[in-house]
C-alpha cells in the first residue's frame, strides 16, 4: 500500500516537473521523492521476483539522488522526466508483490486467507 502511495505520489512530482520550469528548490524535492519511490519500488520489485523492473528502479533512483545529483540540459531533463512517468505507471500494473498468508493460510494450504 505504501509503495503504491510512493509510485502515484512520484508521477505526480514528475509530471509536475514537466509543468514548472525548474526551480532549485523544487528540483531538490522532486529528486528526493522520486529516489524515495524508486528505492521502494526496487524493494517490491526483488521481492516479487522481477530483477530486471529491480536494475531498471536502480537506474532511476541513482539518476534522482539528491545527494549527488546530475546536471542534465532541459531537454534531456523532458525525456529522462517522460521515461520515469511510464515506468513508474507501468510498474503500478506489473510490479507487485503477493499478499501473506495468515496463520491458517499456512497450517491448512486449501484455505488461501490473507493476512490483516
Amino acid at each position: 500500500m505504501v509503495t503504491r502511495l510512493m509510485k502515484w505520489l512520484s508521477i505526480v512530482a514528475l509530471l509536475l516537473g514537466l509543468l514548472m520550469r525548474s526551480s532549485a528548490s523544487y528540483r531538490i524535492v522532486l529528486e528526493f521523492v522520486v529516489c524515495v519511490a524508486a528505492l521502494a519500488v526496487l524493494t517490491q520489485a526483488f521481492r516479487a521476483g522481477k530483477y530486471l523492473w529491480g536494475a531498471g528502479f536502480v537506474s532511476v533512483a541513482v539518476l534522482f539522488n539528491p545527494v549527488a545529483p546530475f546536471t542534465l540540459s532541459r531537454g534531456m531533463f523532458l525525456w529522462l522526466d517522460l521515461a520515469c512517468v511510464a515506468t513508474f505507471a507501468l510498474s503500478l500494473a506489473v510490479v507487485k508483490t503477493k499478499p501473506l498468508l495468515s496463520i491458517q493460510g499456512i497450517i491448512h494450504p486449501h484455505r488461501r486467507t490473507e493476512s490483516l
